[in-house]
């Protein structure tokens, strides 16, 4: 039985272009076949800034929201984070998600999907890697860089990637097999 992998939109903003790159990229997932994939929008989250009053290492959740995003981070081996670029770093969406649970991302593999301009994402990319590594998360080095991402977007605003996307998709994914595989023994 394949491993279960999310991949997280994770700008919630309006008119963002995060869907149509998280579309694209849970399709060559399931093409893949390393995982079982299956497309998380943190929108349908609505969290709020950060409020649950327990540490989330002690998972005393209070809140319904918090206890549906626990739910959805824990049922997931692996995660593919579909993050742009805001000021150098990622969105703040993607921190309060990260902040709201800790045990549930323990041990696990993650991989980044990164989109913007000229830089394509990379410096978000690399931000939240330090986050993740502090939550247990493993991050290959391996990335899709997508710079930019306008001009990969047709009139309906569906990403169309080229060949250089298809190969680091398949890159990331065939790392992030071996790493589930091997992090399956801590969880």
């Amino acid at each position: 039985m394949a491993s279960k992998l999310h991949v997280i939109i994770t700008s919630t903003r309006p008119g963002r272009v995060g869907p149509a790159i998280g579309r694209w990229f849970h399709d060559f997932a399931q093409k893949h076949g390393g995982f079982e994939s299956k497309l998380v929008d943190l929108a349908d989250f609505n969290l709020p800034v950060y409020d649950e009053p327990v540490h989330p290492r002690m998972q005393k959740y209070e809140h319904a929201h918090t206890k549906q995003w626990s739910a959805s981070v824990k049922e997931a081996d692996a995660f593919a984070f579909v993050i742009p670029e805001y000021n150098y770093g990622p969105p703040p969406s993607l921190i309060n998600a990260f902040n709201y649970v800790y045990n549930e991302w323990n041990y696990k593999v993650a991989g980044f999907v990164s989109y913007g301009g000229v830089s394509g994402g990379l410096r978000s990319a690399q931000v939240a890697k330090q986050i993740a590594a502090t939550l247990k998360l493993v991050t290959p080095p391996e990335g899709v860089p997508i710079p930019t991402v306008g001009a990969q977007l047709d009139a309906e605003k569906n990403f169309k990637s080229l060949d250089l996307h298809d190969l680091s998709a398949k890159t990331l994914l065939d790392e992030m097999v071996k790493w589930d595989s091997a992090l399956k023994t801590l969880r």
